[in-house]
């Protein structure tokens, strides 16, 4: 029993609201000191520093710094104003144009909490003001942020890649489907809702070709980074990595030559912002590597797998078990975490009846970005009920019919491999 008392200690420390890598560093010392005591606390120590040495890890601070330049540059009002010419017409417009717009971001911000914060301050007053219920902008906004990360280049595709040892480039093409799907489940149901409580149009009748070919050709650079970046690495031109560098230097450009928004004194707040953030996700990494470095010494990852396949060798009943231990995980632990964590657990056991690894990635990533909308610790929602200061309940009864149509595309992505892989076989 001892064995697992890190994973136990884990949980006891998320729960009391510890930050995630202190809770997986203490954890993970806790073994190493005094429970295996065999192994040099000085190697440990390597495996901390070696944790953060890897050549595809650069990737993360560059898509970082992308979503940083990004807000600085114009680029997310220039996507606003071509998502309103095409949708804003229906009825609940500007609730369609909130889903729509986190779909046109997602290849460029790649953060559902980044999202979710910035549209929660562009354009959820917006909404409001134009009479959609506070608490329904508040879902409206969290539900269509957990679209960002499924597009690339979003960072939990390069991080499962790494853990999964699959092709980043792999991860990036099989994110496409998923989001296009979670995308039209969200505008569908929307619209239902729009429909029975009267929420108006944002323009009273659909832009006229020559308004949408305007706004199109002045959202056309911010569209291209994305399709760029994916082109480049199908044709060898650069790597995942080199592709980070790609696009801060794209977006760079477009902020300052084409948009004109970007301006040197934006330089120290987007660095400052990038090392923020890289910061945190770095330290999550390297202290859930070290943690990682625990289980397989304890062989933990073997015993689960073996365990799932003693309960069930139905390749999909285990994908319906892990989806619902992947649901239950992220509504308590953050998205990010939970994946580094429960990954090289379940990898195993899915691998062994033959799940395809990219597409077990999908299924892990749209689950703990519906977890991230999910009561009671969903980290969007609580990003944007704290800007929006939405009261919990209120957000948890109108988020409810937007996480069943979220639910559903996970059920069917999980059960048609052939759908996920489409791209992916295809290139």
């Amino acid at each position: 029993m001892e064995v697992y008392l890190p994973i136990i200690l884990l949980f006891v420390l998320f729960l009391l609201n510890v930050p995630i890598a202190f809770s997986l560093i203490a954890s993970s010392m806790v073994y190493f000191l005094f429970l295996n005591t065999s192994i040099p606390v000085s190697l440990v120590m390597q495996r901390f520093i070696s944790s953060a040495s890897s050549f595809p890890l650069l990737a993360i601070p560059f898509f970082i710094m992308v979503g940083s330049i990004m807000n600085y540059a114009g680029i997310s009002r220039s996507l606003l104003a071509f998502a309103d010419s095409i949708i804003g017409h229906k009825v609940g417009g500007l609730a369609h144009v909130n889903v729509l717009l986190s779909t046109l971001m997602g290849g460029i911000s790649g953060s559902a909490n980044a999202d979710a914060a910035m549209q929660s301050k562009i354009l959820a007053p917006e909404m409001t003001k134009r009479g959609y219920d506070l608490p329904f902008t508040a879902a409206v906004t969290a539900a269509s942020s957990s679209i960002s990360p499924v597009i690339p280049p979003g960072i939990n595709l390069i991080i499962f890649a790494l853990l999964a040892n699959v092709s980043v480039h792999s991860m990036f093409i099989a994110g496409y489907v998923p989001a296009f799907l979670m995308a039209s489940s969200l505008i569908f149901t929307i619209a239902i809702i729009s429909k029975k409580r009267g929420y108006k149009p944002s323009r009273s009748e659909p832009a006229k070709a020559k308004e949408r070919f305007h706004y199109f050709s002045k959202a056309i650079p911010a569209l291209l980074i994305p399709f760029g970046i994916i082109l480049g690495m199908r044709f060898g031109l650069f790597t995942p990595t080199e592709a980070g560098a790609i696009a801060v230097l794209l977006c760079a450009i477009i902020g300052g030559l084409i948009y004109r928004e970007l301006k040197i004194v934006h330089i120290p707040l987007i660095l400052k912002e990038t090392i923020q953030g890289t910061s945190s996700v770095m330290f999550i990494i390297i202290g859930a590597m070290v943690f990682g470095y625990y289980m397989t010494l304890e062989q933990i990852p073997q015993n689960v797998a073996s365990a799932l396949i003693q309960l069930t060798d139905n390749k999909l009943m285990l994908l319906l078990l892990i989806n619902v231990l992947l649901l239950v995980v992220g509504m308590f632990i953050e998205g990010g975490a939970a994946m580094i964590i429960l990954t090289p657990l379940l990898l195993p056991a899915v691998l062994n009846l033959g799940v395809n690894p990219v597409h077990f990635g999908v299924i892990v990533i749209v689950n703990i970005m519906i977890g991230g909308v999910t009561p009671p610790f969903g980290s969007m929602m609580f990003t944007v009920c704290s800007i929006l200061k939405v009261r919990m309940v209120d957000f948890v009864r109108e988020v409810t019919p937007l996480l069943i149509a979220l639910l559903t595309v996970l059920m069917i992505l999980t059960y048609s491999e052939s759908l996920v892989m489409f791209l992916p076989n295809l290139l």
